[in-house]
C-alpha cells in the first residue's frame, strides 16, 4: 500500500481519494474507519447541546424510553431513538448488541462466553455490554471480518 500526503496551504479541507483496482475488505474497513472520524452527533448533557464524535462514543443504550451516548467524558442524552442512531451509525463501526444496545467496535477490550449462548463485552474503561443470543452470532462475525 502506498501512502501520499500533500501539504499546501492553498487546500481549503481535506480530501481523501483512495485509487484501488478493486474494493477490498481492507478498503472497507479504512473507508469505514474515515467515515467514523468526520461523524458528528449533537447530544445533550446538562441542558446544553454538544457535538460528538461519533468515534468517541463507547456504547449507545435506551433506558426508560431515552437514548443515552457514553463516552469517556461521560452520559449524553440524545433526541434520537435507538434505531434511528442505528441507522445512521449502520455504516460506521457500531452494531446492535441486544434489544436496548449498541456498541463501538472500536472501543472493545475484551470478549468472554457466558452461559446460555450470551457473551459479555468488556469495553475500554470498565463498561461491560451483555450481548443476547439473538445478537450473539452476528457479534462474533462482525468481529471476526473487523478484526481479521
Amino acid at each position: 500500500m502506498k501512502i501520499t500526503i500533500n501539504i499546501d496551504d492553498r487546500y481549503t479541507e481535506t480530501e481523501i481519494a483512495v485509487n484501488c483496482n478493486r474494493v477490498s475488505d481492507d478498503i472497507d474497513k479504512l473507508l469505514a474507519a474515515i467515515r467514523l472520524l468526520d461523524m458528528k452527533l449533537t447530544e445533550r448533557k446538562d441542558w446544553w447541546q454538544h457535538i460528538l464524535e461519533a468515534s468517541d462514543v463507547i456504547y449507545i443504550d435506551n433506558v426508560d424510553k431515552h437514548t443515552f451516548l457514553y463516552t469517556s467524558n461521560g452520559v449524553y442524552e440524545s433526541s434520537l431513538k435507538l434505531y434511528e442512531l442505528e441507522a445512521k451509525l449502520a455504516d460506521r463501526d457500531f452494531i446492535r448488541v441486544n434489544k436496548n444496545s449498541l456498541f463501538n467496535i472500536k472501543h472493545i477490550h475484551s470478549i468472554e462466553p457466558n452461559f446460555d449462548r450470551r457473551l459479555i463485552l468488556s469495553m475500554i474503561g470498565g463498561s461491560k455490554l451483555i450481548v443476547s443470543r439473538q445478537y450473539a452470532v452476528v457479534v462474533k462475525e462482525k468481529l471476526e471480518a473487523y478484526y481479521d
